[in-house]
């Protein structure tokens, strides 16, 4: 039966969308109609923006303040904290209005501050139909975790456990969210014929996000680069890195990549510093994936608990980076052994979950 659903993401970088577009892809393939809501354009005017600069400045320049603001609002679990969504109450009436006026039949959120205004709507009869959640972080911090949302959607087991703990509704571990062309994807001409295929050493990617963001990026690019590497530097957006990048001697830089699967095809691992869509898209593609020098807050929570699901490996140093590299970069049992685990992380599929039909009463207040 065709059903109506409300996808709500947020522009954060380009995780939470890639993620949204994806399920939303599944589901109109299963004759569902689906509407794509970013969160941060419901916000009053110009908090969406500023939201989004704040954050980014503060992760790029500021990662103590940023690590001091998620230790004290998200990290930890709940309890008595301040409150993790302040600006859920503002963005509760444009939501609903935007509920009231498409009538979807379930809503899904792939940011944690669209869960939080889905919960209180839900908690309080505000909203009718079933509403999902699909985490897209390993750290599974407090601003994914309100009792009013029907189902959360995690990546891993030890993320399930967690949310059923923090809510007491079900959770359950789906793995991630991933186009289908990461999963073993074919290396392109496009990048066979270029220095990835051509150069004759071992092309290791190392992921900065879709803002190019992370802590001693050119100096890790430089250490594999002298270790026999070819440093393949994804620097997203962000042009000036990609400029400083482009004068190592070795390293090789771009900027936003469309045709990442045939990349990760051509490459042999991926070092990590956020644990988000690239490393998972990296798990589907049989890269093993290094976390090495995470991004504060968040990043370094995901990091931790990818390594800790046995999906990554955790370099705390520069000499435990290269000895990672040695022991997954060429064919043998380690790499075989790592990649098998990153493909295991896909359980089932998420739109299935999405998809099933609602049983059971709403949640409520107390």
């Amino acid at each position: 039966m065709e059903r109506r659903y409300l996808l709500i993401s947020a522009s954060m970088g380009a995780g939470h969308d890639a993620v949204a577009d994806e399920l939303a892809r599944r589901l109109r393939d299963r004759g569902h109609t689906v509407l794509r809501q970013d969160l941060l354009a419901l916000l009053p005017a110009g908090a969406g923006p500023a939201l989004r600069s704040f954050y980014r400045t503060a992760v790029r320049r500021l990662p103590g303040l940023y690590a001091g603001i998620y230790r004290t609002f998200l990290a930890g679990g709940p309890g008595p904290r301040p409150d993790v969504s302040p600006l859920a109450a503002v963005a509760e009436r444009p939501v609903r209005e935007v509920v009231d006026r498409w009538r979807p039949d379930g809503v899904v959120s792939t940011f944690h501050l669209a869960a939080q205004v889905t919960g209180r709507l839900r908690a309080r009869g505000a909203l009718g139909v079933r509403s999902t959640v699909v985490v897209t972080d390993f750290a599974l911090h407090r601003g994914w975790l309100h009792p009013g949302n029907d189902l959360q959607l995690c990546l891993t087991e030890a993320g399930a456990r967690a949310a059923r703990s923090g809510t007491g509704r079900p959770a359950v571990a789906c793995g991630p969210v991933v186009p289908p062309g990461f999963h073993a994807p074919a290396p392109s001409p496009l990048w066979r014929d270029s220095p990835v295929g051509a150069d004759g050493r071992p092309a290791v990617l190392l992921s900065a996000g879709a803002w190019g963001v992370g802590p001693g990026l050119l100096e890790t690019a430089g250490a594999l680069a002298g270790h026999g590497c070819l440093p393949v530097l994804l620097c997203g957006h962000d042009r000036r890195l990609r400029h400083r990048a482009a004068r190592l001697p070795g390293v090789l830089a771009l900027g936003w990549v469309a045709d990442l699967p045939g990349l990760m095809a051509a490459a042999r691992l991926l070092v990590d510093n956020a644990a988000g869509q690239t490393a998972v898209q990296a798990l589907a593609a049989g890269l093993p994936v290094i976390g090495y020098r995470p991004l504060a807050g968040h990043g370094a929570h995901g990091v931790r608990e990818m390594a800790a699901a046995g999906l990554s490996v955790l370099a705390s140093g520069p000499r435990d980076l290269l000895s990672a590299v040695d022991a997954l970069v060429a064919p043998g049992r380690d790499r075989y052994r790592q990649i098998a685990r990153g493909r295991s992380a896909f359980r089932s599929d998420a739109a299935d979950h999405v998809a099933e039909p609602p049983t059971g009463a709403a949640p409520r207040e107390p």
